[in-house]
């Protein structure tokens, strides 16, 4: 490819950072995109620049990783540290959590390299294989966790809530809420979905942060969804 690429546009919390050939955006504590008040947060982390026409997300980061998925959550990538990824959507989302906190970026395209095609349903409403089945219970859980994610306006950050606090949001009990999240994690780990376990210490934080990161990012849940909350946390008649 040898004409010039055009300018990408970062998204971030509501506002934009045009980001054009030559440039290289960085994002972190320090940076173009600097999230100065979380010191779990490398000083950079990210960065976005165009090589030969194309543009590239590095995760120049030693510790933390990120998820990249296409508007539609089709495509979904993990981003260790040292890996790289070509930006080829019209829009792409990239979600990370550090520490306890989750943020979302979204890399606007002036001139995707892909395009997305029509899609065609023939399976007569059937599941397509290796999409994840949630029962209604498994879904509302985790709706409790992403809920501040998903209730912010635009692109922000939210603290994620602890299992104590997300199952006085349904009305749970914690023994119940927990045996909930040991089944999705376990039911993601099989699936290959990495993060959904770790080390003794870091197991119960960092398994939460993650499988928000991974719901927001496949579509397992999104906004439309938060009234399935009210509607658990509601007494019976």
């Amino acid at each position: 490819m040898t004409a010039e690429a055009l300018p990408v546009t970062v998204e971030f919390a509501g506002e934009l950072f045009p980001v054009h050939p030559g440039d290289v955006f960085t994002v972190g504590r320090e940076g173009d995109l600097a999230i100065e008040d979380n010191l779990f947060l490398h000083r950079h982390f990210l960065s976005i620049h165009c090589a030969d026409g194309l543009w590239l997300l590095s995760n120049v980061g030693s510790r933390l990783a990120a998820t990249v998925t296409d508007s539609g959550g089709r495509v979904q990538a993990w981003l260790a540290p040292g890996a790289r990824l070509p930006l080829v959507f019209e829009t792409t989302t990239v979600v990370f959590s550090a520490g306890p906190t989750t943020y979302e970026i979204i890399v606007h395209a002036a001139e995707p390299t892909f395009r997305e095609v029509a899609r065609f349903d023939d399976d007569a409403g059937q599941s397509t294989i290796g999409e994840v089945p949630l029962t209604p219970s498994q879904k509302v859980m985790i709706l409790a966790l992403a809920e501040p994610v998903l209730r912010r306006e635009g692109a922000g950050m939210s603290e994620l809530p602890t299992s104590a606090q997300a199952s006085a949001r349904l009305g749970w009990t914690l023994t119940r809420f927990n045996r909930k999240l040991d089944n999705v994690c376990d039911k993601l780990d099989r699936m290959g979905v990495p993060g959904m376990r770790g080390g003794v210490r870091s197991y119960a934080t960092g398994r939460r942060v993650r499988l928000v990161e991974h719901a927001i990012s496949a579509r397992l849940v999104t906004r439309e969804d938060l009234p399935l909350l009210d509607a658990e946390a509601a007494p019976d008649d």
